[in-house]
């Protein structure tokens, strides 16, 4: 008996080398053995599983990078792709600018600002280099003092290099983004969770209570500049636009 393909198809069905081995992979991903920005395995290892030639390794995963399931960066490796969220029209408003509008006093607290390296799940994700230069902010924004939004956003530091030096309590990332990197087009996603612990503590709330969180990545100039996951109350907080 013959031991069966990596795929777990009949090899008796003269799929090209190459195709057997992005059907490995998009099954590997499928059936959740790989998740979104891990790595997976190696050329060389790809090479000895299947008994083929470098070049047909490499045109298998150049095709499927092409398609969009991985990204590859020289010198650190190939990566499950970070799928792409439909986006809708939304408008990229800064939360002072709604609460003024309402007529109501914007004030915020900055929890968190500090320079980090990008990890590769986010170089996968913003399609930057691993360990690119990101600033992080924690902003809780509140509406007549009563919280209803806690802001976690990564910011590229090329794009907006002296993003840590703003007051961010007197002016929010969206509008300094907004002078820095003009003309910005987002990706995004809106759900329902509940928050971990330190969030909801921020946001003054029961872990139990439902939040709106919509996370969203924009580029300015087809450049990745910020990541941001706005969490809002469900009791606090909707999200309104026109059609």
């Amino acid at each position: 008996m013959t031991e069966p393909s990596p795929t777990g198809a009949d090899d008796a069905d003269y799929r090209p080398s190459y195709q057997r081995i992005k059907d490995y992979v998009l099954q590997q991903i499928k059936s959740g053995v790989w998740h979104d920005g891990d790595m997976i395995p190696t050329e060389a290892a790809l090479c000895d599983r299947f008994g083929v030639s470098r070049m047909t390794v490499n045109r298998a995963l150049r095709e499927l990078a092409g398609d969009q399931v991985l990204v590859r960066y020289k010198g650190s490796g190939t990566y499950v792709a970070q799928p792409k969220y439909q986006s809708t029209l939304i408008e990229i408003r800064s939360v002072a600018q709604d609460i003024r509008d309402r007529g109501h006093v914007h004030t915020s607290k900055v929890l968190r600002l500090e320079a980090r390296a990008a990890t590769y799940a986010q170089a996968a994700r913003f399609r930057i280099e691993p360990k690119a230069r990101l600033f992080h902010s924690t902003i809780v924004h509140f509406e007549d003092g009563v919280a209803i939004q806690l802001e976690d956003r990564y910011v590229d530091a090329a794009m907006a290099p002296d993003y840590m030096e703003q007051d961010l309590e007197h002016m929010t990332p969206n509008e300094y983004l907004m002078r820095v990197a003009p003309l910005p087009t987002g990706l995004y996603t809106i759900e329902v969770r509940e928050p971990p612990p330190q969030i909801a503590e921020a946001l003054g709330i029961a872990a139990t209570q439902a939040c709106l969180v919509l996370d969203r990545i924009t580029y300015s100039r087809n450049a990745f500049t910020s990541q941001v996951t706005m969490w809002h109350p469900g009791n606090r907080y909707r999200f309104s636009g026109k059609i």
